[in-house]
């Protein structure tokens, strides 16, 4: 089967472009994609072809491997996350000090932290 790289892929209109190994361009809908497949410029592919009404298009794709994330890209250095891991611990305490006087800290505070929360996360698992 043949290989290629995503060249263009819009996710809402449901199709893009490959270029194969061989320099061919080839259509690639939506619909050959497997289900939950998330491809974008870049993405390996390996896929069949079939000649459409107006050229080559992909068939049976199989996503070989996506090319990184851009948050993996522009993510912290790990020396700067752990300044903002210490931060998160030293600002947990606090919290943790108020729950054990049986205090929840107020909904506009609880949404700034959960917030934090949410964000630091999503640094961590890029």
């Amino acid at each position: 089967m043949p290989t290629g790289k995503v060249k263009f892929y819009d996710e809402e209109k449901g199709f893009g472009f490959v270029t194969s190994d061989d320099g061919q361009e080839v259509f690639l809908h939506a619909s050959a994609l497997p289900a939950g497949a998330v491809v974008r410029a870049g993405t390996r592919l390996e896929f069949g072809i079939a000649d459409g009404r107006k050229g080559a298009q992909a068939l049976s794709v199989r996503v070989l491997d996506a090319p990184p994330s851009l948050s993996k890209l522009t993510r912290r250095s790990a020396d700067d996350m752990a300044i903002v891991i210490e931060d998160l611990v030293k600002l947990l305490d606090g919290i943790g000090a108020g729950l054990r006087r049986g205090r929840y800290p107020d909904r506009a505070h609880g949404a700034k932290i959960a917030a934090v929360l949410r964000k630091v996360a999503d640094d961590l698992d890029a």
